[in-house]
């Protein structure tokens, strides 16, 4: 029977890496199970008849809630999201306060990206000055809170961001507005509206999982086969020297 003898190094390498890999695997799975559940969550809400604005601030979970908006924008006041990009073009996400006149909450709608090709010059856009009825949806930033850039707190508008923090610009605009961006829903005054839900779908983390998982299991196939490998050719090596050990003996002993 084999006997099974790794080393000492070998084996201090597989218990601080296969640990590892198995957590990776399994955080992987985790993510894509939370990813699944936030595309449920997005197109159960999407399905679902609009939250009243007036309530919207009470809403515990808002994110993916559809609104309706009945007011008009401020074009005064308007903020480009950067670093946006789409099918290899830069651009920006132009976003601009809205007033909702039947509830009178303010709230910072994202109208979607445009492109934005010559930084030497602003982006082109229009704010349409009419009473216009809107569809839109509530996004919720994941993790930790959003802060405008610092170049944004210059008096000049409209402002540059690299993220952003609706609160900011409220306490900026001394106003009481709602602490959410809202993203509008494909119309007359909406840019392009892509948005994906998620930035890495479900089955990308699994894919990963599985990769996590494969090369633990090469690790640890690996370690046993060196394992019983090394003590095989340890046993070949003593048993070849043996035998010219034993002639070398019984010539002299003649």
């Amino acid at each position: 029977m084999k006997r099974f003898r790794p080393g000492v190094l070998p084996t201090l390498v597989v218990f601080a890496l296969l640990p590892l890999l198995v957590w990776l695997g399994f955080w992987q799975l985790g993510r894509g199970e939370e990813k699944r559940q936030m595309l449920a969550s997005y197109a159960e809400r999407r399905a679902s008849p609009p939250v009243a604005v007036d309530l919207l601030p009470g809403v515990a979970d808002p994110a993916y809630r559809r609104v309706q908006l009945r007011g008009t924008f401020d074009a005064e006041h308007t903020v480009w999201l950067d670093n946006s990009t789409r099918d290899g073009k830069a651009g920006v996400e132009l976003i601009q306060p809205f007033h909702d006149q039947p509830s009178g909450l303010w709230l910072m709608v994202n109208r979607g990206w445009l492109p934005w090709p010559d930084r030497r010059l602003p982006a082109q856009f229009d704010t349409p000055a009419q009473r216009y009825i809107l569809d839109a949806w509530v996004y919720v930033a994941p993790g930790a809170t959003f802060q405008l850039h610092p170049d944004a707190r210059s008096e000049r508008w409209p402002k540059l961001i690299t993220a952003l923090d609706p609160a900011a610009v409220w306490s900026e605009l001394h106003r009481d507005g709602y602490a959410h961006e809202l993203r509008l829903e494909a119309g007359p005054v909406a840019y392009r509206t892509d948005w994906p839900v998620v930035a890495m779908g479900p089955e990308k983390h699994v894919g990963y999982a599985v990769q996590w998982f494969a090369m633990a299991t090469a690790l640890f196939g690996l370690y046993l086969y060196l394992g019983f490998n090394q003590t095989a050719t340890a046993r070949h090596k003593k048993n070849k020297e043996t035998p010219h050990g034993d002639h070398h003996e019984s010539s002299q002993h003649v």
